[in-house]
């Protein structure tokens, strides 16, 4: 809700871009209604910051006054349905034929390619759809952003579209019709850029840092949790080699080397290898220590 009420609130830009970004409103929740010689176009919201700003649109790229009604839904809370008219035949038909919409009588999902060569045109048909039929996850819980057509030609444009500006985009089948979707943070972001969320993509940013950090001291302290783990276990298997020697043979029976390391885990049971081989005289590498505890074990292994 955030990125939308940032975007509706843009300025609506140059008159080429105005009617790409209106076009994806009448692709996406547009409607054309024929009763009693009476033909109209209605373009449904349930935000009232898009609703004015389809209502702004219209009346700047055509100079149309249209109508905005409120009504109340039945079910979902009963939440407001605001929806944007333009009626009259002629009114009508020069909007969807000036949008290049119009295709033997009936509302077609094709883009017309001229309209859109400009990149500032693609971006404001992209924000468009967004506005429409566009949802973003909260960063916190998880990265996904998608935007849902009926029809799966129109689906494919929209994810072509958003190809051109380099990122990488899926399309899947749902039960009603298709969804484009993006999964991957830093595509999103590039994608709240390319539509003008500007503000809302330094929060996502944010968030993506601080997330991306947290991740990362979990990995260092999840790795660290293990290796302390791993040397406690060493240590508690070392020591009791060391004792059933201790109890079979003496320690005196040991090498004066093994002898003293043998001696050095018993008093430091907590110690690393590397903090033993510095108890030694003359002190010991890690690896050099390793070779004489794994010389004990050996020989303890026979008395357990």
């Amino acid at each position: 809700m955030q990125v939308k009420n940032e975007l509706a609130r843009l300025e609506l830009g140059n008159t080429c871009c105005q009617k790409a970004e209106l076009t994806a409103f009448i692709h996406l929740n547009g409607k054309l209604q024929i009763s009693d010689k009476r033909v109209s176009l209605n373009v449904v919201t349930s935000n009232p910051a898009i609703a004015r700003r389809i209502f702004k649109l219209i009346k700047s790229a055509f100079q149309l006054n249209s109508e905005l009604l409120v009504q109340k839904k039945i079910r979902l809370r009963k939440n407001n349905v605001y929806l944007i008219r333009i009626s009259g035949a002629n009114r009508v038909q020069k909007v969807l034929a000036d949008l290049g919409l119009l295709q033997e009588g009936v509302l077609t999902q094709k883009l017309d390619a001229s309209k859109l060569k400009n990149k500032c045109c693609r971006r404001a048909y992209l924000r468009g759809a967004f506005l429409a039929a566009g949802s973003i996850l909260n960063p916190e819980h998880s990265y996904h952003l998608e935007i849902y057509s009926d029809y799966q030609q129109h689906a494919e444009n929209i994810a072509a579209l958003i190809k051109t500006f380099e990122i990488k985009v899926k399309i899947v089948e749902r039960k009603n019709g298709y969804m484009v979707y993006l999964k991957d943070s830093e595509q999103i972001a590039d994608f709240l850029n390319v539509i003008g969320a500007h503000s809302a993509l330094l929060d996502f940013e944010n968030v993506r840092i601080l997330k991306d950090l947290r991740n990362r001291i979990n990995r260092l302290v999840n790795f660290e949790t293990a290796n302390v783990t791993k040397t406690v276990q060493a240590a508690v298997r070392q020591a009791q080699a060391i004792k059933a020697i201790a109890e079979n043979i003496g320690l005196e029976s040991l090498s004066p080397p093994l002898r003293e390391l043998a001696y050095l885990r018993l008093e430091h049971p907590e110690a690393s290898l590397v903090e033993l081989g510095q108890m030694l005289h003359p002190p010991l590498s890690k690896s050099g220590v390793n070779h004489r505890m794994r010389r004990l074990e050996k020989i303890g292994k026979k008395f357990l």
